[in-house]
This record gives C-alpha cells, sequence and structure tokens, in this order.
C-alpha cells in the first residue's frame, strides 16, 4: 500500500521571519516529497519588513512548486491563514508557523490519523509546549470560554500544526478573523456545526530560537474576545 498521501497543498504563515524562513521551508519541502505524491508549497508573506519576503523569493525561483502570496500590509495570523485556505489547490491542506517550532516531518503521523479515523481534519496538540506559563494559562481560559460558548472540546485550539480536508475550507467559503487568536476557533466551529469530522495527534513543540512571536500582545487578546462573542451572537 502506498503510504503517501496523493495531494497536498502546505502553507506557512510568515511575518518577519528572516532568521527562520528558510530552514523551515527547505525542512518542510523535504518532508512534504517524502509524504506526498503531489505537493505545493505556500509561503504567504504577512507584510513583512524584514528580509523575508526576499529570501522566499529566492527560494520560489528555485522551484515552480513553491509559491509566494505577499500582503501590502499586514494582516495578522488570521489574515495570512486566509491567503493559505482560500489559495491551496489541493485535496488536503496543511500549515505550520514559520517559526521553527514545528518539525513538518510529524505529518506522516496527521496522515496515518486520517487514514485510521476518516475524520475530515486532523488537529495537532503538543506535548509540551514550549511558551510561557502566561500563555499556556490565556491558552486554557480561551478553549474554556470556547466549550462554554460552543460546546467545542479540542486540547489545543490554536496549535499551528492541522490537516484539514479542502471540503471543509470549500463549505466555509468565509472566515472572518484577521486575529490569530480567534481565527482557528472559528474554522472549528464552522466546521463542527456543519458536521465534520475531528480527530487529533500529538506533536513536538520546540522552542523559538530566532525573532519574536506577536499573537499574545494584550490589544490581539482582548479583540480575539470580542470576535467570539459575536460569533456566538451570530450563530445563537
Amino acid at each position: 500500500m502506498d503510504t503517501k498521501i496523493k495531494e497536498l497543498s502546505v502553507f506557512l504563515p510568515s511575518y518577519n521571519e528572516e532568521g527562520n524562513i528558510e530552514k523551515v521551508v527547505i525542512g518542510t519541502v523535504k518532508a512534504v516529497s517524502r509524504n506526498a505524491e503531489k505537493w505545493e508549497l505556500i509561503v504567504v508573506n504577512d507584510g513583512s519588513t524584514d528580509k523575508t519576503g526576499e529570501i522566499a523569493k529566492a527560494l520560489c525561483d528555485k522551484d515552480d512548486r513553491i509559491r509566494l502570496i505577499s500582503h501590502e500590509k499586514n494582516l495578522g495570523y488570521g489574515g495570512s491563514l486566509q491567503s493559505g485556505f482560500y489559495n491551496s489547490k489541493y485535496e488536503w491542506i496543511s500549515f505550520i508557523d514559520s517559526d521553527g517550532q514545528f518539525d513538518f516531518g510529524e505529518i506522516r503521523k496527521f496522515i496515518e490519523r486520517q487514514r485510521e479515523t476518516g475524520a475530515d481534519l486532523v488537529i495537532g496538540y503538543y506535548k509540551k509546549r514550549r511558551v510561557s506559563f502566561a500563555k499556556i494559562v490565556t491558552s486554557k481560559v480561551w478553549e474554556a470560554v470556547v466549550f462554554i460558548l460552543f460546546g467545542l472540546k479540542v486540547r489545543d485550539i490554536d496549535c499551528g500544526f492541522k490537516l484539514i480536508s479542502k471540503k471543509v475550507i470549500d463549505e466555509i467559503p468565509h472566515l472572518e478573523s484577521q486575529r490569530g487568536a480567534f481565527i482557528s476557533s472559528e474554522l472549528l466551529i464552522k466546521a463542527k456545526k456543519k458536521g465534520f469530522k475531528f480527530t487529533e495527534v500529538a506533536v513536538t513543540h520546540y522552542p523559538r530560537t530566532k525573532g519574536e512571536g506577536t499573537g499574545r500582545k494584550l490589544n490581539v487578546i482582548i479583540k480575539s474576545f470580542i470576535d467570539l462573542l459575536r460569533l456566538w451572537k451570530k450563530l445563537r
């Protein structure tokens, strides 16, 4: 039996990751080549002010299976995920953060779990999260609120490593959020409402060695909670 997935689109949301992007792209290409018969890799450059775009463009020029989408201004993690989802062309879609905190070689576990369960979405969860205690606490509070409002229970809503059937994205033609803390929840809530099947798989999380994350700024967190309440009112 062929162990490779037939078609896989992978995208990398990227903002000011000049210290990580080349290594992440090269590692992802090696892993996706081992695990997919037909594939594409999309770098979503979200208005970076450093050399992320230049480095990504040079990598695209070497392989026509690698594409670059550049936002003129920074739209946020949610905007990057929207660009990645709606520009992916293959039957299955995956993404990882471009900060070097995931090994895309672990996509093999996602593919195996999907085949075992027939799930439409395979959601990663951290074996051990390599972030501050404060970030872990805010994530758990967020997950508790999502469960109370929507009945959605997964171990790590915001884990930046997922495998999703393109039919899920086709059935959810509009994701509203531009913010990272909300868009993963919005996608999963809407997928649950449409009856798609979920499963989960553990992934390794590595410490960030270069650059700085932006997803836990206080204004982002507050606005994400506001977005969550708006969605709850809309879907009630």
